[in-house]
């Protein structure tokens, strides 16, 4: 058996660190794989910039005359990245439609955008959020509405190959704020994806003004609407029987030009459900016949 000389054993160690620092040197650093939006807006009658961020068909050309429906999907930059990433997967099964993923310059906003009336902080459901009391603003769902109509929408329809067949899709309060879109509904969005809706904020203000809604007006004098609702089985205790109670009111109003379909997915948590809820709203709302 050989055995180093104490020289040879010093030299021998030597070149094993720097063999192994020179591997170790050899990995690399992860990216930053920030997602960029696409344009950035400001609305003037909100005060604040809006990121979008924007997919469009395999076969969308500025060289030909057609125009696509679009699918506006709230906090976009969370959302939007999931929806492109799968896109490819389920684009033989569904209609051609541009995506554009709409998001506020601070997440924190959306409690003011999404929200349809001004209700009282409520420190346990915000500490969730990492909000604080003098952050917490609410009830601009009409301001943000209105900017969505006037500024935001009519960007993308002035320099892209849009056509009236608008969807909107949102989680949590942005499910809360698109089931607003839908009570007031006029006709402009035509296609609704309602996932996880906080019908609870404001002691159901909302949901109360859709039952009375559903219940009173006999017909409603909508175009075509496609409605999808979902939430996960797991989530909090008033938001299965919340979302059942809006779906039912709905579905037992037998209104003529709307096709409901809701869902419970079992199991879910109120976050594990949004990537399961992303894909079978892309499905629902845009499926093939």
């Amino acid at each position: 058996m050989n055995i180093l000389k104490p020289t040879q054993l010093a030299i021998t160690t030597m070149l094993f660190l720097i063999f192994s620092n020179s591997l170790f040197s050899q990995k690399l650093t992860p990216k930053n794989r920030k997602t960029e939006p696409d344009h950035t807006i400001y609305s003037k009658i909100i005060g604040r910039d809006y990121q979008l961020y924007i997919s469009f068909p395999k076969n969308y050309s500025t060289k030909d005359t057609i125009t696509y429906p679009v699918l506006y999907s709230l906090d976009g930059m969370y959302t939007f990245p999931v929806i492109k990433g799968i896109r490819p997967f389920f684009e033989r099964d569904t209609e051609d439609f541009i995506l554009v993923g709409v998001n506020a310059s601070n997440f924190k906003y959306r409690n003011e955008d999404y929200t349809t009336s001004i209700a009282t902080f409520d420190e346990e459901r915000n500490e969730k959020r990492n909000a604080t009391k003098s952050e917490f603003k609410t009830g601009g769902a009409a301001k943000f509405l209105e900017s969505l109509k006037t500024e935001i929408i009519p960007f993308v329809d002035k320099n892209y190959k849009t056509n009236a067949d608008r969807g909107i899709r949102g989680a949590s309060l942005g499910g809360l704020f698109v089931a607003y879109c839908l009570v007031n509904s006029d006709g402009y969005f035509t296609r609704f994806g309602i996932s996880s809706p906080s019908f609870w904020w404001d002691n159901e203000k909302l949901l109360n003004q859709a039952v009375a809604q559903f219940t009173e007006n006999k017909t409603w004098d909508l175009p075509q609407t496609k409605v999808y609702i979902s939430v996960g089985g797991q989530e909090e205790k008033t938001m299965v029987p919340t979302m059942m109670k809006f779906s039912k009111y709905l579905e037992n109003s037998n209104y003529n030009t709307i096709n409901l379909k809701w869902q419970i997915f079992d199991g879910e948590s109120h976050i594990s459900v949004q990537p399961a809820n992303l894909r079978k709203t892309v499905y629902t709302l845009y499926g093939k016949k």
